[in-house]
């Protein structure tokens, strides 16, 4: 209370507006993995989530995929062959899927094709042809991630590269852990298939080995989704490193010994300005081999996709692709049955083909399929976003006098943010009350004691809404009446 002493005329500001609830980002994914750098302008990004906002950011500050290397059997380059005045390969190019290893440039690309938007990269070492993935460099990277508070999806891009299949799973369950325990988060998990399997392998041979391996615990906070995708990516080659090397009836006349694809600052061994329509033949053959890729980053994207066009309570489920040709896997009704409702409860969301429709999400299940409260994914986060946004919004009344004109700020803020959720749709109810209800109060949600002891308690429920997962028509004759 101001004190009056000088005459004169004084102002007061009152405040008469209520305190509102802001709603967090709901769409942040951390990926986590390998990356091409691992400092930027002298800073460190091993275990350093850092946030961007496309593609080119990230080129800028972790680089590109690892330079792909093609070549012809049996030869360390491309080795071309002449034949009177017809140029052909000595055999065929072998694919580069085998020396594949580090996956983090690609995933991005499929996740901003995919609708993404600003996310996060936690390095967990760097790339190069000496380096494998490893389990504990992976482990670091995750725990760094657990200290930044954007991150609401936590997925690998590298961990498939493993070959122990304890190893990867252990690192979801520590996932789903971090998930569970900041209750901010979910993962987006990959049923492990093993490198040599070029992401092909029948849901039947892995479904055991998956839900044992995932244990029982957090569930709710972790969805999986199966096959890999065949995608439209093209390796990423680094044309001036590519040799292209003589072979039978080819001479310096045609092109020199250690003659490169392509480079400009060097014409005289660069095959574009020495031959382009060699050159085009080459290239076109080098495309023909495109990034097989898990699903997770794209489904990130459809996260993101959703979440800016409708909002985190509508299902990511029934929506297309981008950048991807094919499922690895062909799945029909009879395969999605045990993937979708298993007597285990953990679900897995199926990617599948359809004619004339292209490739769609097909499943909107978390791991605990079974569990009537945390059956959907969109529940469980809708859930983590209103939980988020009510503690940050909650945390300017922490020491606030415990009393009803605290409760009623606090009662009211919230409920003001749930008849928003109602209005946008998230929630079921002809009315606001039929769709939520918020309880603050002495003899409601505390007792003496509690308000002696500094606690004041706040209890929220929600009708979120719920996809329609079957839709059922029932038709029968009707008898003529007259």
């Amino acid at each position: 209370m101001a004190t009056y002493k000088t005459p004169g005329v004084y102002v007061e500001e009152i405040s008469l507006l209520p305190p509102s609830v802001a709603e967090v980002e709901t769409a942040i994914p951390a990926f986590i993995g390998y990356t091409q750098n691992i400092s930027y302008n002298g800073v460190s990004l091993l275990n350093n989530p850092t946030r961007i906002k496309s593609l080119k950011e990230y080129e800028q500050i972790f680089g590109f995929a690892e330079n792909t290397t093609f070549i012809t059997t049996g030869s360390t380059g491309i080795k071309i062959n002449k034949s009177g005045s017809t140029f052909s390969l000595d055999t065929a190019l072998t694919d580069p899927y085998a020396s594949l290893k580090f996956r983090m440039y690609y995933c991005l690309q499929l996740y901003f094709a995919n609708g993404g938007g600003p996310c996060y990269v936690s390095s967990a070492g760097q790339t190069g042809s000496a380096v494998t993935p490893a389990n504990d460099k992976l482990h670091d990277a995750l725990v760094a991630v657990q200290k930044e508070d954007e991150p609401t999806i936590l997925l690998y891009t590298d961990a498939v590269n493993l070959t122990d299949a304890s190893q990867y799973y252990g690192l979801y369950t520590d996932a789903l852990s971090q998930a569970a325990f900041l209750q901010d988060r979910v993962v987006l998990i990959d049923p492990y298939i093993a490198p040599a399997n070029k992401g092909k392998s029948d849901f039947a041979t892995l479904a055991d080995a998956f839900r044992t391996a995932i244990g029982v615990n957090n569930l709710s906070y972790g969805a999986a989704y199966y096959p890999w995708l065949q995608t439209t990516l093209t390796y990423y080659l680094d044309e001036s490193k590519q040799g292209v090397a003589q072979g039978t009836g080819v001479t310096n006349t045609d092109f020199p010994a250690a003659t490169v694809l392509r480079d400009d600052n060097n014409t005289g061994k660069s095959l574009y300005h020495l031959n382009s329509d060699l050159y085009n033949t080459i290239k076109q053959q080098i495309n023909q081999f495109a990034v097989i890729l898990p699903p997770a980053s794209a489904i990130a994207g459809v996260y993101a996709w959703v979440d800016s066009t409708r909002g985190v309570w509508k299902a990511p489920a029934n929506v297309s692709l981008d950048m991807v040709s094919a499922p690895m896997v062909k799945i029909d009704d009879s395969d999605q049955e045990d993937m979708n409702v298993t007597s285990t409860g953990k679900s897995v969301n199926a990617i599948r083909a359809f004619s004339g429709k292209g490739v769609l999400v097909w499943g909107a299940r978390t791991l605990a399929g079974n569990d009537n409260e945390w059956k959907y994914i969109s529940v469980r986060r809708f859930f983590n976003m209103v939980e988020e946004s009510v503690k940050n919004s909650t945390q300017p009344f922490v020491f606030e006098p415990n009393d009803g004109t605290t409760w009623s700020k606090v009662g009211g803020m919230i409920s003001n943010f749930l008849t928003l959720q109602w209005r946008a749709g998230a929630l079921q109810g002809a009315k606001p009350e039929d769709a939520f209800f918020v309880n603050v109060g002495l003899g409601t949600t505390m007792t003496s004691l509690d308000i002696l002891e500094g606690r004041m308690i706040v209890e929220v429920g929600m009708a979120v809404v719920r996809p329609a997962e079957f839709i059922i028509l029932r038709f029968s004759h009707k008898m003529v009446q007259s």
